[in-house]
């Protein structure tokens, strides 16, 4: 069975960064197990493991484009020091919720604190070496996230926008949104 839209997929993988650095890995560890072409996995992974079948490896690189995005100054803010708890101790890596988006403490000093709200790998180039383990047809209950017309994570998982329908038909693997 090929990896597909909606086939539940088990991925060995290593990530790694342009120098060679390991990112994240399932060495050691269990596959990762995910439903393939619904927006779970970023954009150019799925479309690099599309159509590999069980026992397969590949190496391929993801642009920024394709995975995280570029890396936007703008959601790097430099916030008075005051704006936060005092009591608070605050440090480098420490994450916060700003409104909708997630932001992560990249500097402290004593009248301010930086944070960036990119994702860590924005625009990194990400170097990937996968297996495919297991690929099956989904369960019912994996299913159901799609058949209750959303993509399991509110429409944009799927890559589309719930406002405008999303992909509109169904046809990225979501289900269709609402």
């Amino acid at each position: 069975m090929q990896v597909a839209a909606t086939k539940m997929v088990k991925i060995n993988y290593t990530l790694k960064d342009k120098d060679g650095v390991v990112i994240d890995s399932t060495d050691g560890g269990e596959p990762l197990e995910v439903m393939h072409g619904v927006g779970r996995m970023i954009p150019g992974f799925e479309r690099e493991i599309s159509g590999l079948e069980v026992g397969e490896k590949k190496s391929f690189v993801v642009s920024p484009a394709d995975g995280y995005g570029e890396f936007n100054e703008e959601l790097v803010a430099k916030v008075p020091r005051d704006r936060f708890d005092a009591e608070m101790p605050i440090e480098v890596g420490q994450m916060f919720q700003a409104g909708p988006t997630t932001v992560r403490v990249t500097a402290v000093a004593d009248d301010e604190i930086t944070v960036d709200g990119n994702h860590e790998l924005a625009g990194k180039e990400l170097h990937f070496d996968v297996e495919i383990v297991d690929v099956r047809d989904p369960t019912e209950e994996e299913l159901e996230p799609l058949m209750s017309g959303g993509c399991g994570g509110g429409c944009g998982g799927c890559g589309g926008d719930c406002g405008d329908g999303g992909c509109g038909d169904g046809s990225c693997g979501c289900g269709g949104c609402e």
